[in-house]
């Protein structure tokens, strides 16, 4: 039989379906990578499940999903709950500012350059219509656009809750038809990168399986190193503040800005020499650990080098925010991976060749 792409008119129409493909599902990527992301990452433990299972996928599909729902899915929709919560709280707190005022509270003023902020406390929400006037300046002509701001908000999460419902459906069926899946893609890919395939495609789900990993090991870390920093500086409740920092050190840009906020806290107490040391201290840490340690755990798996690993996490969390963080290192790795292949196949050609020569 011939083959589907040797007549040229078939492979256009193949190529044209691909992009129409691509077009019409493009808003379905995100979840879609979400859920092969778990699915790599948990395909140890579900393979298990199938066997306790007896070789059922439709059962073993179905109680893995719903663990993932149970451990994860739930919480996190609790959480944004909560910070729902806490936007309507900010929102109704600053329509009492804008119509009543709100003086200025001690632990501002204990702050370092708190007169400073005093006055521009005092412009804008000590007095009535402050914020009203704030946005008048910035261009925004009514404090309606914070009722603009909520809907917003609001479509935000409900647009959050349908990525994550069609996640959830993709992962089941990566659960169910995963390896059957991945035995149609090994023939494809074998004729694509015909003897080179199984090293590529190997690197993907280690990759990942690595990423993940590395950012749970770091999390753990940082949580209890920060917990015993906040205790020997005075910090309230160290415990339950490490705990909060190892979870922000899950989202990029998380640890610092809960190093950062303890370290206000301790300055507007007074505490300024600890609030200093925190800061500096937590610093010069998690730019260690970021630099060094993060890309180490992530590429060293599959012995990428230390720069692509660093443009693979920043800039995938640039451009796919939290899902670039296991997309960049995989796109960087399989960059890397090809030149290593085509490097390899020329030293292999220059060798070949300088043995014919040596043997005519």
């Amino acid at each position: 039989m011939q083959a589907l792409t040797a007549n040229p008119v078939a492979k256009w129409i193949i190529i044209l379906i691909l992009v129409l493909g691509v077009v019409f599902f493009h808003g379905f990527l995100v979840p879609a990578l979400g859920a092969m992301i778990i699915t790599f990452v948990t395909w140890r433990p579900y393979s298990d499940l199938v066997r306790f299972c007896r070789g059922n996928t439709m059962i073993s599909a179905s109680l893995a999903t719903a663990f993932i729902v149970l451990v994860i899915i739930i919480p996190f929709f609790w959480l944004v709950h909560y910070l729902y919560g806490e936007v309507i709280l900010l929102r109704a707190w600053l329509i009492e500012a804008n119509t009543f005022g709100i003086p200025t509270p001690n632990w501002v003023l204990n702050l370092p350059y708190g007169d400073q902020i005093n006055t521009y406390w005092m412009t804008y929400l000590g007095t009535p219509n402050g914020i009203h006037d704030f946005f008048a300046e910035i261009g925004l002509a009514k404090l309606g656009y914070l009722a603009t701001v909520t809907r917003s908000v609001t479509k935000s999460f409900s647009a959050l809750g349908f990525t994550i419902l069609f996640m959830m459906i993709i992962l089941f069926f990566c659960y169910k038809d995963g390896r059957r899946f991945s035995r149609q893609l090994d023939k494809v890919g074998e004729r694509v990168f015909p003897g080179r395939w199984k090293r590529i495609s190997r690197i993907v789900p280690t990759l990942v399986s690595s990423t993940v990993s590395g950012m749970v090991i770091i999390a753990i870390g940082e949580g209890i190193v920060f917990g015993i920093v906040y205790y020997f500086v005075g910090a309230p409740m160290p415990v339950t503040l490490g705990i909060i920092t190892g979870i922000f050190a899950l989202i990029p840009g998380g640890a610092p800005l809960s190093m950062t906020m303890v370290s206000l806290y301790l300055a507007g107490t007074g505490e300024y020499t600890h609030g200093i040391i925190l800061f500096c201290w937590g610093g010069m840490q998690l730019f260690i650990v970021d630099k060094t340690i993060r890309p180490r755990l992530v590429g060293g798996s599959v012995k990428l080098p230390f720069l692509p690993t660093i443009l693979g996490l920043v800039g995938g969390v640039k451009t796919m925010g939290i899902i670039g963080l296991f997309i960049g290192p995989v796109v960087m790795a399989l960059l890397v991976a090809l030149w290593r292949e085509w490097v390899h196949e020329e030293t292999l050609i220059s060798q070949n060749i300088q043995d014919h020569q040596s043997s005519d």
